[in-house]
């Protein structure tokens, strides 16, 4: 099953949905004023229906004509709810769900599955914990009932937690081997030290080692119930038959909230350098973050724009004097990087707003500077036509990212969890419209001028080519006489 790890509201240079750039918003009154006349493939999208049952289950969903669906369970549950003893299990019991139940085992799932030619997928992220399945319409029924056995019925045997065990330690060396995620773990547990929002998805190997089967049970306990979840679907579902569907095969959740909120450990940013050297690698990999905002916060679609104005860039992608991001087009005048990403990451309590960059060691130095100077650069002098170009930019992807019905199916989960509701197009236009050029330079100004920075570094980051954390302190402001 795939992993989620860290990658909401980035984006890169190709898949733009995974990164999640629109699944919440502030849910307050937009601000502005703004008439815009918007065009009918925006004021004509299909409602986004929500439904919630007596056991606090939501049911959401957006009719599509076509003959496939997707649904799924999107579950308020990932590591921000672990502790340091416990870190893994979420990931650990999403292994678990596959393993049979009490009526299925592990091959009669695959078989069923198969059997509907359909697609059956799971993920864990730092805040959530998601089971959707993509199938034919006439097996959205068999596909919902599929997703309510392994969720509450899984048998969690003792020979399939130690086979599974072994699967996860594999799976942590292969993680090992992807740079661009151990660089954002990196960067995630110096950013966030002392809180759950620091460690990484698949836990130590010491926990790995020792999770049982009653580690399991307590989590299911404690975050799998009614209010915790959001049963969503997206293309050709009938939303009264999906009510129907959840009451026969959810009804009998607790809808209670387990969860004590006391408990949970408020995450803060700490700005902070890491450096692992490996001269296996030759080139130099850099995070750069700053704190950012959540999904519910008013800047949330500032920080998209900044986001976009910052840009993302490859050499492969060749470019130069066009490009519309200024720094990506000093980065490829002067050779500076081999790439480029700018990322926008944001969880409920705050957010991780940055860049990542592979550059030659020898370059490393004069990237990260350029990168700091751009940053404040927008908060002292950007242009109305930068901005006015980075906002076109969003609504392009916020359309983009919406085809096909695991993209909405997702987008619905993810913001119903998030914000209570799903934002329409038009919404999420008109809030966009609303971003003005003085707000950008407000909150560049106030997130990305003179503060502390954390910094993540892997491959070749160590010796004179590499500035020391004070030095990248001093590039975040400017010094004038």
């Amino acid at each position: 099953m795939r992993r989620g790890i860290a990658r909401l509201g980035r984006i890169g240079a190709s898949s733009l949905f995974s990164r999640n750039l629109v699944s919440a918003a502030p849910a307050v009154a937009s601000t502005g004023a703004t008439n815009t006349a918007y065009p009918p493939y925006l004021l004509n999208t299909p409602p986004t229906e929500i439904t919630t049952l007596s056991n606090g289950l939501r049911v959401a969903s957006e009719y599509r004509p076509g003959e496939t669906a997707t649904v799924g369970i999107w579950i308020d549950a990932g590591i921000v709810w672990e502790n340091a003893s416990n870190n893994g299990v979420a990931h650990f019991l999403e292994h678990m769900a596959f393993k049979g139940t009490n009526s299925r085992s592990r091959e009669q799932i695959e078989i069923e599955v198969e059997n509907m030619g359909g697609q059956l997928n799971a993920y864990t992220s730092r805040e959530q914990t998601v089971y959707h399945a993509h199938v034919f319409k006439k097996d959205v029924p068999k596909a919902v009932e599929i997703i309510a056995d392994i969720l509450q019925n899984s048998k969690l045997t003792e020979e399939d937690i130690e086979r599974e065990r072994g699967v996860i330690l594999r799976e942590m060396e292969e993680v090992e081997n992807q740079t661009e995620e151990v660089i954002f773990d990196h960067l995630h547990s110096v950013a966030f030290q002392g809180s759950p929002l620091g460690y990484t998805i698949l836990g130590p190997e010491k926990n790995i080692k020792k999770i049982q089967k009653q580690d399991l049970l307590s989590y299911i306990n404690t975050h799998y119930t009614g209010p915790r979840m959001v049963l969503a679907g997206a293309g050709n579902v009938n939303h009264a038959e999906l009510v129907k569907l959840a009451e026969k095969n959810f009804g009998t959740l607790s809808n209670q909230v387990k969860v004590d909120f006391k408990d949970k450990v408020t995450p803060d940013f700490t700005g902070s350098l890491v450096q692992v050297q490996d001269t296996d690698v030759p080139l130099a990999h850099v995070a750069v973050g700053m704190r950012g905002v959540s999904w519910t916060d008013p800047n949330y679609f500032t920080f998209l724009v900044i986001q976009n104005m910052v840009g993302s860039w490859d050499r492969s992608l060749g470019g130069g004097k066009n490009l519309s991001s200024r720094l990506c087009e000093l980065y490829a005048k002067e050779g500076l990087v081999h790439s480029v990403m700018s990322f926008n990451t944001c969880y409920n309590d705050l957010g991780l707003f940055g860049a990542y960059l592979v550059a030659e060691p020898d370059h490393t130095a004069d990237a990260i500077c350029e990168l700091l100077k751009e940053w404040v650069r927008i908060g002292f002098s950007c242009t109305e036509a930068e901005v006015e170009r980075a906002k076109n930019k969003v609504k392009a992807v916020c359309l983009m990212q919406l085809d096909g019905t695991y993209n909405v199916a997702e987008d619905i989960g993810r913001q119903v969890l998030t914000l209570g509701r799903r934002m329409s197009p038009a919404e999420v236009f008109l809030r966009i419209n609303d971003v003005t050029h003085q707000q950008v330079r407000e909150v560049a100004y106030n997130y990305l001028n003179d503060t502390d920075p954390a910094v993540a570094a892997f491959g070749d980051v160590e010796g004179a080519h590499f500035p020391d954390y004070n030095v990248i302190r001093g590039w975040t402001y400017w010094n004038r006489l």
